[in-house]
C-alpha cells in the first residue's frame, strides 16, 4: 500500500536560517524513511528574497534561494509549519479564507517550543536550531505517517 504524498512548507522570518534548515532536515528524514513528503520553505518577510541561506547553515546541504510566503501556498501545501509564535500569528493573518493548509508551530511536533532565531548569534544557536529541526521533523513524520520501528 502506498502512502499519500504530503506537502509541507516550513516558515521563518527571512527564509535564510531556520526554515531552509528545517526544509533540508525534514526532506532528509523523510527520504531516510522512504516517505512521500515534498518540502519547501519561505519567509513571512521579504527581506532576503533571492539570497542563499546564511553561511552558518552550510554544514547541511541546502540548495535554496529565499522566497516570501505567497497566498497560493495556503492551497498548495497540506501543512505550513511556523518556526515561532510570531511567524505563526503572521501566517494565520495572511491565510486567505479558502486556505486548505493546516497551519501550526513546527515545535508542536516536539516540545512545543519555538525555534529561536540564530541569525544574530553564534554557531551554538544554529546547532540548537538544527537539533530542534531534527526532533520536530521526526515528530512530524511519526504523527503523520505513524511511528515505524526499525526492522532487522
Amino acid at each position: 500500500m502506498s502512502e499519500k504524498e504530503v506537502s509541507v512548507l516550513i516558515v521563518c522570518l527571512g527564509n535564510i536560517c531556520r526554515s531552509p534548515m528545517g526544509h533540508a532536515v525534514l526532506a532528509h528524514e523523510a527520504k531516510k524513511r522512504g516517505l512521500p513528503v515534498v518540502v519547501d520553505s519561505a519567509g513571512t518577510g521579504a527581506y532576503h528574497v533571492g539570497n542563499p541561506p546564511d553561511e552558518r547553515t552550510y554544514s547541511i546541504p541546502i540548495n535554496h534561494r529565499a522566497r516570501a510566503v505567497d497566498s497560493s501556498d495556503f492551497k498548495t501545501f497540506d501543512y505550513i509549519l511556523a518556526s515561532d509564535n510570531a511567524n505563526l500569528s503572521n501566517l494565520k493573518s495572511m491565510a486567505p479564507k479558502d486556505s486548505t493548509a493546516t497551519i501550526t508551530l513546527f515545535g508542536a511536533y516536539g516540545d512545543n517550543n519555538p525555534i529561536a532565531d540564530p541569525y544574530y548569534g553564534g554557531i551554538n544557536g544554529f546547532e540548537k536550531a538544527y537539533d530542534q529541526c531534527v526532533r520536530y521533523s521526526n515528530g512530524f513524520l511519526d504523527q503523520i505517517f505513524g511511528k515505524k520501528e526499525n526492522v532487522l
